[in-house]
Protein backbone atom coordinates (compact mmCIF):
# COMPACT_ATOMS: atom_id res chain seq x y z
CA UNK A 1 0.00 0.00 0.00
CA UNK A 2 1.06 3.60 -0.25
CA UNK A 3 -0.32 6.88 0.22
CA UNK A 4 0.70 10.45 -1.13
CA UNK A 5 0.06 13.55 0.53
CA UNK A 6 -0.05 16.94 -1.49
CA UNK A 7 0.69 19.82 0.45
CA UNK A 8 1.97 22.88 -2.67
CA UNK A 9 -1.57 24.45 -2.33
CA UNK A 10 -0.57 25.53 1.36
CA UNK A 11 2.31 27.19 0.69
CA UNK A 12 2.77 30.65 0.64
CA UNK A 13 4.70 30.39 -3.02
CA UNK A 14 1.08 29.01 -4.47
CA UNK A 15 -1.19 31.13 -2.65
CA UNK A 16 -0.07 34.16 -1.50
CA UNK A 17 0.48 35.88 1.54
CA UNK A 18 -2.04 33.77 3.47
CA UNK A 19 0.10 30.55 2.98
CA UNK A 20 2.59 28.53 4.96
CA UNK A 21 6.09 29.65 4.50
CA UNK A 22 9.40 27.84 5.62
CA UNK A 23 9.46 30.26 8.37
CA UNK A 24 6.26 29.22 9.99
CA UNK A 25 7.36 25.21 9.93
CA UNK A 26 10.36 26.22 11.52
CA UNK A 27 8.72 28.10 14.72
CA UNK A 28 6.71 24.79 15.96
CA UNK A 29 9.44 22.45 14.69
CA UNK A 30 11.73 22.03 17.96
CA UNK A 31 7.88 21.91 19.47
CA UNK A 32 7.06 18.92 16.70
CA UNK A 33 10.51 17.45 17.49
CA UNK A 34 9.49 17.07 21.28
CA UNK A 35 6.24 15.40 20.84
CA UNK A 36 7.42 12.84 18.45
CA UNK A 37 10.32 11.93 20.54
CA UNK A 38 7.68 11.68 23.73
CA UNK A 39 5.64 9.37 21.40
CA UNK A 40 8.41 6.96 20.60
CA UNK A 41 9.31 6.80 24.25
CA UNK A 42 5.64 5.95 24.68
CA UNK A 43 5.74 2.96 22.14
CA UNK A 44 8.05 1.31 24.46
CA UNK A 45 6.29 2.46 28.16
CA UNK A 46 2.57 2.09 26.34
CA UNK A 47 1.42 5.79 27.14
CA UNK A 48 -0.71 6.46 25.69
CA UNK A 49 -1.56 3.40 25.29
CA UNK A 50 -3.52 3.18 21.98
CA UNK A 51 0.15 3.27 20.38
CA UNK A 52 0.34 -1.06 21.14
CA UNK A 53 -2.92 -1.78 19.45
CA UNK A 54 -1.59 -2.72 16.39
CA UNK A 55 1.08 -4.57 17.49
CA UNK A 56 -1.36 -7.17 19.63
CA UNK A 57 -3.39 -9.14 17.04
CA UNK A 58 -4.52 -11.14 19.90
CA UNK A 59 -7.81 -9.42 20.13
CA UNK A 60 -8.64 -9.10 16.75
CA UNK A 61 -8.14 -13.28 15.97
CA UNK A 62 -10.71 -13.98 18.94
CA UNK A 63 -13.18 -11.13 16.88
CA UNK A 64 -12.19 -13.34 14.07
CA UNK A 65 -13.23 -16.61 15.69
CA UNK A 66 -16.16 -15.42 17.57
CA UNK A 67 -17.77 -13.65 14.22
CA UNK A 68 -17.13 -16.96 12.28
CA UNK A 69 -19.33 -18.96 14.69
CA UNK A 70 -21.42 -16.32 14.35
CA UNK A 71 -22.23 -15.73 11.23
CA UNK A 72 -23.69 -18.97 11.04
CA UNK A 73 -26.28 -18.58 13.43
CA UNK A 74 -27.12 -14.78 12.26
CA UNK A 75 -27.92 -12.56 9.77
CA UNK A 76 -27.70 -9.41 12.14
CA UNK A 77 -25.53 -7.92 13.66
CA UNK A 78 -26.98 -4.27 16.20
CA UNK A 79 -24.47 -2.44 17.88
CA UNK A 80 -24.96 0.33 20.48
CA UNK A 81 -23.28 2.88 21.52
CA UNK A 82 -22.20 6.27 21.13
CA UNK A 83 -19.92 8.34 19.90
CA UNK A 84 -16.08 6.52 19.42
CA UNK A 85 -18.16 3.34 19.51
CA UNK A 86 -20.65 3.64 17.13
CA UNK A 87 -18.38 6.06 14.42
CA UNK A 88 -15.21 3.64 13.83
CA UNK A 89 -17.59 0.63 13.37
CA UNK A 90 -19.83 3.02 10.73
CA UNK A 91 -16.68 3.87 9.09
CA UNK A 92 -15.58 0.59 8.23
CA UNK A 93 -18.38 -0.72 7.05
CA UNK A 94 -18.73 2.19 4.79
CA UNK A 95 -15.33 2.23 3.82
CA UNK A 96 -15.22 -1.71 2.99
CA UNK A 97 -18.49 -2.78 2.15
CA UNK A 98 -20.96 -2.67 -0.64
CA UNK A 99 -22.55 1.24 -0.43
CA UNK A 100 -25.74 -0.90 -0.33
CA UNK A 101 -24.17 -3.31 1.84
CA UNK A 102 -27.11 -4.10 4.27
CA UNK A 103 -29.52 -4.54 0.97
CA UNK A 104 -27.71 -7.49 -0.79
CA UNK A 105 -28.54 -11.30 -0.47
CA UNK A 106 -26.31 -12.84 1.95
CA UNK A 107 -24.22 -14.83 -0.83
CA UNK A 108 -22.85 -11.09 -2.57
CA UNK A 109 -22.65 -9.18 1.18
CA UNK A 110 -20.33 -11.72 2.52
CA UNK A 111 -20.99 -10.75 6.33
CA UNK A 112 -23.28 -10.03 8.67
CA UNK A 113 -25.72 -6.92 7.95
CA UNK A 114 -24.60 -3.91 10.40
CA UNK A 115 -26.91 -1.72 12.14
CA UNK A 116 -25.87 0.64 14.82
CA UNK A 117 -27.46 2.74 17.29
CA UNK A 118 -26.03 5.68 18.21
CA UNK A 119 -28.81 8.08 19.58
CA UNK A 120 -31.71 8.05 22.04
CA UNK A 121 -34.18 9.23 19.07
CA UNK A 122 -36.62 6.10 19.70
CA UNK A 123 -37.34 6.04 15.88
CA UNK A 124 -33.85 4.92 15.20
CA UNK A 125 -34.10 1.93 17.41
CA UNK A 126 -37.31 1.31 16.59
CA UNK A 127 -37.13 1.45 12.71
CA UNK A 128 -34.06 -1.14 13.17
CA UNK A 129 -36.21 -3.47 14.83
CA UNK A 130 -38.72 -3.41 12.96
CA UNK A 131 -36.49 -4.66 9.88
CA UNK A 132 -34.30 -7.01 11.28
CA UNK A 133 -35.28 -10.69 12.48
CA UNK A 134 -34.74 -11.07 16.29
CA UNK A 135 -34.20 -14.75 15.44
CA UNK A 136 -31.19 -13.78 13.86
CA UNK A 137 -30.11 -11.50 15.10
CA UNK A 138 -27.05 -10.64 17.92
CA UNK A 139 -27.00 -7.40 19.53
CA UNK A 140 -23.32 -5.92 20.61
CA UNK A 141 -23.45 -3.73 23.22
CA UNK A 142 -20.34 -0.55 23.58
CA UNK A 143 -19.60 0.89 26.40
CA UNK A 144 -16.52 0.56 28.76
CA UNK A 145 -18.29 2.11 31.85
CA UNK A 146 -21.52 0.29 31.09
CA UNK A 147 -23.25 3.85 32.56
CA UNK A 148 -23.34 5.81 29.30
CA UNK A 149 -27.15 6.48 29.33
CA UNK A 150 -27.06 6.49 25.26
CA UNK A 151 -26.12 3.18 25.14
CA UNK A 152 -27.55 2.09 28.94
CA UNK A 153 -31.28 2.71 27.82
CA UNK A 154 -31.38 0.48 24.42
CA UNK A 155 -29.32 -2.04 26.21
CA UNK A 156 -32.17 -2.03 28.66
CA UNK A 157 -35.03 -2.19 26.24
CA UNK A 158 -33.12 -5.22 24.16
CA UNK A 159 -32.38 -7.07 27.40
CA UNK A 160 -36.40 -7.56 28.23
CA UNK A 161 -37.35 -7.97 24.61
CA UNK A 162 -34.83 -10.48 24.14
CA UNK A 163 -35.48 -12.24 27.36
CA UNK A 164 -39.44 -12.27 27.12
CA UNK A 165 -39.33 -14.29 23.76
CA UNK A 166 -36.12 -16.45 24.01
CA UNK A 167 -35.69 -16.74 27.84
CA UNK A 168 -32.59 -16.27 29.86
CA UNK A 169 -30.76 -18.58 27.15
CA UNK A 170 -31.33 -17.32 24.26
CA UNK A 171 -30.98 -13.73 25.32
CA UNK A 172 -27.46 -15.25 26.62
CA UNK A 173 -26.75 -15.98 22.93
CA UNK A 174 -27.57 -12.69 21.56
CA UNK A 175 -26.02 -10.59 23.55
CA UNK A 176 -22.25 -9.57 23.48
CA UNK A 177 -20.77 -6.89 25.48
CA UNK A 178 -17.53 -4.71 24.53
CA UNK A 179 -16.32 -3.14 27.90
CA UNK A 180 -13.86 -2.50 30.80
CA UNK A 181 -11.97 -6.24 31.58
CA UNK A 182 -12.74 -5.73 35.22
CA UNK A 183 -14.89 -3.08 36.49
CA UNK A 184 -18.79 -1.52 34.90
CA UNK A 185 -22.12 -2.18 34.81
CA UNK A 186 -21.63 -4.24 31.34
CA UNK A 187 -18.92 -6.42 33.36
CA UNK A 188 -21.27 -7.09 35.84
CA UNK A 189 -23.61 -8.51 33.82
CA UNK A 190 -20.90 -10.46 31.61
CA UNK A 191 -20.51 -12.11 35.16
CA UNK A 192 -23.84 -12.61 36.23
CA UNK A 193 -25.58 -13.38 33.23
CA UNK A 194 -22.87 -15.16 31.25
CA UNK A 195 -23.18 -12.59 28.35
CA UNK A 196 -19.41 -13.35 25.72
CA UNK A 197 -17.23 -10.01 26.61
CA UNK A 198 -14.60 -8.29 24.47
CA UNK A 199 -12.47 -6.30 26.21
CA UNK A 200 -11.67 -2.55 25.87
CA UNK A 201 -8.24 -1.84 27.21
CA UNK A 202 -8.65 0.54 30.26
CA UNK A 203 -6.44 3.09 29.35
CA UNK A 204 -7.38 3.20 25.74
CA UNK A 205 -10.21 6.03 25.60
CA UNK A 206 -13.45 5.79 23.54
CA UNK A 207 -12.08 8.08 20.68
CA UNK A 208 -8.97 6.08 20.23
CA UNK A 209 -10.44 2.70 20.65
CA UNK A 210 -11.60 1.80 16.56
CA UNK A 211 -8.45 -0.60 16.83
CA UNK A 212 -9.51 -2.55 19.72
CA UNK A 213 -12.55 -5.13 19.39
CA UNK A 214 -15.08 -1.56 19.42
CA UNK A 215 -13.95 -1.99 15.95
CA UNK A 216 -12.13 -4.87 14.77
CA UNK A 217 -15.43 -7.16 16.55
CA UNK A 218 -17.32 -5.18 13.74
CA UNK A 219 -15.52 -5.69 11.08
CA UNK A 220 -15.36 -9.50 11.41
CA UNK A 221 -19.21 -9.76 11.43
CA UNK A 222 -19.04 -7.95 8.01
CA UNK A 223 -16.88 -10.81 7.26
CA UNK A 224 -14.09 -8.58 6.95
CA UNK A 225 -10.82 -9.86 8.25
CA UNK A 226 -9.61 -6.90 11.54
CA UNK A 227 -6.15 -8.07 11.66
CA UNK A 228 -5.55 -6.28 8.37
CA UNK A 229 -6.52 -3.40 10.45
CA UNK A 230 -3.74 -3.78 12.31
CA UNK A 231 -1.37 -4.61 9.70
CA UNK A 232 -2.26 -1.22 8.12
CA UNK A 233 -2.01 1.03 11.45
CA UNK A 234 1.34 -1.13 12.13
CA UNK A 235 2.31 0.28 8.92
CA UNK A 236 1.43 3.69 9.05
CA UNK A 237 3.06 3.61 12.53
CA UNK A 238 6.38 3.13 10.99
CA UNK A 239 6.05 6.20 8.71
CA UNK A 240 5.96 8.21 11.94
CA UNK A 241 9.08 7.79 13.89
CA UNK A 242 11.07 9.95 12.14
CA UNK A 243 11.77 13.40 14.20
CA UNK A 244 11.90 15.13 10.73
CA UNK A 245 8.10 17.25 10.14
CA UNK A 246 8.87 17.67 6.37
CA UNK A 247 9.29 13.78 6.45
CA UNK A 248 6.10 12.55 8.78
CA UNK A 249 2.65 12.94 7.49
CA UNK A 250 1.32 12.84 11.12
CA UNK A 251 3.51 15.58 12.10
CA UNK A 252 2.95 17.37 8.92
CA UNK A 253 -0.74 17.11 9.01
CA UNK A 254 -1.09 18.45 13.10
CA UNK A 255 1.64 21.47 12.03
CA UNK A 256 0.14 22.51 8.79
CA UNK A 257 -3.20 22.75 10.50
CA UNK A 258 -1.63 24.42 13.75
CA UNK A 259 0.02 27.00 11.80
CA UNK A 260 -3.61 27.76 10.14
CA UNK A 261 -5.39 27.80 13.16
CA UNK A 262 -3.37 30.09 15.75
CA UNK A 263 -0.91 31.89 13.10
CA UNK A 264 -3.24 32.54 9.96
CA UNK A 265 -6.21 32.60 11.48
CA UNK A 266 -7.92 29.70 10.08
CA UNK A 267 -10.07 28.11 12.64
CA UNK A 268 -11.44 25.64 10.41
CA UNK A 269 -10.93 22.55 9.39
CA UNK A 270 -12.67 20.96 6.94
CA UNK A 271 -12.08 17.04 6.09
CA UNK A 272 -13.56 16.67 2.43
CA UNK A 273 -13.28 12.75 0.83
CA UNK A 274 -13.97 12.57 -2.85
CA UNK A 275 -15.26 9.21 -1.80
CA UNK A 276 -18.29 8.01 -0.89
CA UNK A 277 -16.59 5.29 1.18
CA UNK A 278 -14.49 8.12 2.89
CA UNK A 279 -17.31 10.01 4.27
CA UNK A 280 -17.91 8.30 7.82
CA UNK A 281 -14.16 8.28 8.38
CA UNK A 282 -14.58 12.28 8.05
CA UNK A 283 -17.23 12.16 10.76
CA UNK A 284 -15.41 9.97 12.91
CA UNK A 285 -12.32 12.05 12.56
CA UNK A 286 -14.91 15.08 13.25
CA UNK A 287 -15.08 13.94 16.77
CA UNK A 288 -11.54 12.99 17.04
CA UNK A 289 -10.35 16.46 16.52
CA UNK A 290 -13.53 18.17 18.26
CA UNK A 291 -13.59 16.18 21.25
CA UNK A 292 -9.24 15.63 21.58
CA UNK A 293 -8.26 19.01 21.21
CA UNK A 294 -11.72 21.47 22.16
CA UNK A 295 -10.01 22.71 25.42
CA UNK A 296 -10.82 25.54 27.18
CA UNK A 297 -7.61 25.53 29.85
CA UNK A 298 -3.96 24.06 29.08
CA UNK A 299 -2.09 22.08 30.66
CA UNK A 300 -0.75 25.16 33.37
CA UNK A 301 -4.30 26.02 33.98
CA UNK A 302 -4.30 28.90 31.28
CA UNK A 303 -7.66 29.94 29.96
CA UNK A 304 -6.81 29.48 26.19
CA UNK A 305 -9.91 28.31 24.56
CA UNK A 306 -7.98 25.58 21.86
CA UNK A 307 -8.82 23.44 19.11
CA UNK A 308 -10.05 24.40 15.28
CA UNK A 309 -13.62 23.24 14.17
CA UNK A 310 -13.63 20.37 12.33
CA UNK A 311 -16.43 19.91 9.61
CA UNK A 312 -16.99 17.03 7.00
CA UNK A 313 -18.15 18.12 3.37
CA UNK A 314 -18.52 15.07 0.60
CA UNK A 315 -17.29 15.68 -2.90
CA UNK A 316 -18.08 16.13 -5.44
CA UNK A 317 -21.76 16.35 -3.33
CA UNK A 318 -20.42 19.36 -1.60
CA UNK A 319 -19.29 21.59 -4.44
CA UNK A 320 -22.59 21.99 -5.27
CA UNK A 321 -23.45 22.87 -1.51
CA UNK A 322 -20.52 24.40 0.50
CA UNK A 323 -17.90 25.07 -2.11
CA UNK A 324 -18.65 28.50 -2.66
CA UNK A 325 -18.50 29.54 1.23
CA UNK A 326 -14.74 27.91 0.76
CA UNK A 327 -14.46 30.32 -2.23
CA UNK A 328 -15.64 33.06 -1.20
CA UNK A 329 -16.85 33.38 2.46
CA UNK A 330 -14.42 34.09 5.34
CA UNK A 331 -10.98 32.91 5.02
CA UNK A 332 -11.12 30.90 8.01
CA UNK A 333 -11.14 27.40 6.66
CA UNK A 334 -7.94 24.96 5.65
CA UNK A 335 -9.91 22.30 3.04
CA UNK A 336 -8.18 18.52 3.80
CA UNK A 337 -8.75 16.42 0.45
CA UNK A 338 -9.08 12.63 0.87
CA UNK A 339 -8.75 10.75 -2.55
CA UNK A 340 -9.13 7.18 -3.74
CA UNK A 341 -6.67 6.87 -7.04
CA UNK A 342 -7.72 3.66 -7.31
CA UNK A 343 -11.68 3.67 -6.37
CA UNK A 344 -12.07 -0.25 -7.57
CA UNK A 345 -14.89 -0.98 -10.39
CA UNK A 346 -15.18 1.92 -12.93
CA UNK A 347 -18.49 2.82 -15.13
CA UNK A 348 -17.93 4.67 -18.54
CA UNK A 349 -19.76 6.91 -19.77
CA UNK A 350 -20.88 6.16 -23.47
CA UNK A 351 -20.34 8.07 -26.43
CA UNK A 352 -23.88 9.66 -26.76
CA UNK A 353 -25.20 12.91 -27.71
CA UNK A 354 -22.07 13.34 -30.09
CA UNK A 355 -23.87 16.75 -31.76
CA UNK A 356 -24.02 18.25 -28.32
CA UNK A 357 -20.71 20.27 -27.29
CA UNK A 358 -22.14 20.41 -23.77
CA UNK A 359 -22.12 16.30 -23.10
CA UNK A 360 -20.32 15.17 -25.78
CA UNK A 361 -16.89 15.83 -24.16
CA UNK A 362 -17.78 13.75 -21.14
CA UNK A 363 -18.48 10.26 -23.52
CA UNK A 364 -15.63 7.50 -23.76
CA UNK A 365 -14.17 8.85 -19.71
CA UNK A 366 -15.07 7.15 -16.80
CA UNK A 367 -16.77 8.03 -13.69
CA UNK A 368 -13.64 7.52 -11.63
CA UNK A 369 -12.09 10.04 -14.44
CA UNK A 370 -14.84 12.77 -13.70
CA UNK A 371 -14.70 12.75 -9.84
CA UNK A 372 -10.84 12.80 -9.64
CA UNK A 373 -10.98 16.09 -12.18
CA UNK A 374 -13.37 17.05 -10.04
CA UNK A 375 -11.17 17.11 -7.15
CA UNK A 376 -8.41 18.18 -8.64
CA UNK A 377 -9.74 21.38 -10.20
CA UNK A 378 -11.84 22.02 -6.63
CA UNK A 379 -8.43 21.74 -5.08
CA UNK A 380 -7.00 24.20 -7.69
CA UNK A 381 -9.67 26.58 -7.86
CA UNK A 382 -9.38 26.92 -4.07
CA UNK A 383 -5.61 27.61 -4.04
CA UNK A 384 -6.22 30.57 -6.85
CA UNK A 385 -8.70 32.16 -5.05
CA UNK A 386 -5.68 32.33 -1.80
CA UNK A 387 -7.41 29.51 0.37
CA UNK A 388 -5.28 26.69 1.30
CA UNK A 389 -5.86 22.73 0.88
CA UNK A 390 -3.91 19.98 0.81
CA UNK A 391 -4.76 16.33 -0.03
CA UNK A 392 -4.00 12.98 1.20
CA UNK A 393 -4.36 10.31 -1.59
CA UNK A 394 -4.54 6.28 -0.92
CA UNK A 395 -3.30 4.12 -4.00
CA UNK A 396 -6.99 1.67 -3.17
CA UNK A 397 -8.52 1.61 0.06
CA UNK A 398 -9.00 -2.08 1.68
CA UNK A 399 -8.37 -2.43 5.15
CA UNK A 400 -4.88 -2.05 5.72
CA UNK A 401 -5.39 1.14 4.16
CA UNK A 402 -8.30 1.88 6.12
CA UNK A 403 -6.22 0.93 9.80
CA UNK A 404 -3.48 3.21 8.55
CA UNK A 405 -5.69 6.34 7.95
CA UNK A 406 -7.16 5.54 11.48
CA UNK A 407 -3.64 5.29 13.35
CA UNK A 408 -2.36 8.98 11.11
CA UNK A 409 -5.37 11.06 12.21
CA UNK A 410 -5.12 9.73 15.70
CA UNK A 411 -1.17 10.26 15.89
CA UNK A 412 -1.87 13.79 14.10
CA UNK A 413 -4.17 14.65 16.98
CA UNK A 414 -1.66 13.80 19.50
CA UNK A 415 1.09 16.17 18.21
CA UNK A 416 -1.51 18.86 17.33
CA UNK A 417 -2.46 18.49 21.40
CA UNK A 418 0.99 18.97 22.29
CA UNK A 419 0.99 22.00 20.18
CA UNK A 420 -1.77 23.84 21.47
CA UNK A 421 -0.70 22.46 25.31
CA UNK A 422 -4.30 20.46 25.79
CA UNK A 423 -4.50 16.92 27.15
CA UNK A 424 -5.74 15.62 24.24
CA UNK A 425 -7.55 12.23 26.23
CA UNK A 426 -10.00 13.79 28.68
CA UNK A 427 -13.29 16.06 27.42
CA UNK A 428 -14.31 17.74 30.81
CA UNK A 429 -16.92 19.75 28.55
CA UNK A 430 -19.21 16.79 28.05
CA UNK A 431 -19.30 16.10 31.65
CA UNK A 432 -21.53 18.82 32.62
CA UNK A 433 -24.14 18.06 30.14
CA UNK A 434 -24.06 14.14 31.33
CA UNK A 435 -24.56 15.38 34.93
CA UNK A 436 -27.66 18.07 34.02
CA UNK A 437 -28.96 14.60 31.76
CA UNK A 438 -28.78 12.39 34.87
CA UNK A 439 -30.56 15.28 37.09
CA UNK A 440 -33.41 15.90 34.75
CA UNK A 441 -33.74 11.88 34.65
CA UNK A 442 -34.09 11.66 38.56
CA UNK A 443 -30.79 10.01 39.57
CA UNK A 444 -30.05 10.64 43.10
CA UNK A 445 -28.02 12.86 43.92
CA UNK A 446 -27.35 14.90 40.51
CA UNK A 447 -31.14 16.84 41.09
CA UNK A 448 -29.25 20.42 41.68
CA UNK A 449 -27.24 19.75 38.83
CA UNK A 450 -30.50 20.27 36.61
CA UNK A 451 -31.38 24.27 35.27
CA UNK A 452 -33.14 26.15 33.76
CA UNK A 453 -32.72 29.52 31.95
CA UNK A 454 -33.05 33.06 34.94
CA UNK A 455 -35.03 34.28 31.87
CA UNK A 456 -37.44 31.70 30.11
CA UNK A 457 -37.86 32.70 26.28
CA UNK A 458 -40.02 30.35 24.83
CA UNK A 459 -42.02 31.10 21.46
CA UNK A 460 -45.30 28.38 20.94
CA UNK A 461 -47.58 28.86 17.84
CA UNK A 462 -50.59 26.83 16.68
Amino acid sequence: MSWTFELGYAMEENIGPGGLAEADIAQVEEAVAKSLKNLETGRESGEPFFLKLPYDREPAERCASWAATARERFDNFVLLGIGGSALGPRAIMDALRHPFHNLVDNAQRGGMRLFVCDNVDPTQLSGILDVVDLERTVFNVVSKSGGTAETAAPFMIIHKMLEERFGPDGLKERIVLTTDPEKGELRRASQQEGFKAFDIPPLVGGRYSVLTPVGLLPAAALGLNPVELLEGAAWADEKFRTEDVRDNPAALLATISYIFHVRKNRNILVMMPYHNGLLTLAEWFQQLWAESLGKQYDLDGGEIFAGSTPVRALGATDQHSQLQLYMEGPPDKLVVFLRVDDPGPDVTIPDAYSDREVLSYLGGHTLGELIRAEQEASAAALAKAGRPNITISLDKLDARALGAMFFLFEIATVIAGDLYRVNPFDQPGVEMGKRLTYGMMGWKGFERQSTVPKKPWRLRQE
